[in-house]
């Protein structure tokens, strides 16, 4: 299952884990976008966190074959 592991580097918040099988990553003008496969037909967003908002994100699932996330351009 996919899993991802959202980390404030602050410390000002806790960290927050998000998992779904379907659950993708994206940047998206200055946004890291999470979706799954409902809110890709419906065309929204399960979470969305902007760039300056100072967090940490790691792939954490156990699916050791899978492709690593997208990096921040």
């Amino acid at each position: 299952m996919t899993a991802y592991l959202i980390s404030h580097n602050k410390g000002a918040r806790s960290d927050i884990f998000i998992e779904d099988p379907e659950l993708t990553l994206t940047f998206e003008n200055g946004w890291a976008v999470f979706r799954d496969r409902l809110s890709l037909e419906r065309g929204s967003v399960v979470l969305a966190i902007p760039a300056e908002e100072g967090v940490s994100i790691q792939r954490v699932d156990e699916d050791q074959d899978a492709e690593p996330a997208p990096q921040k351009e």
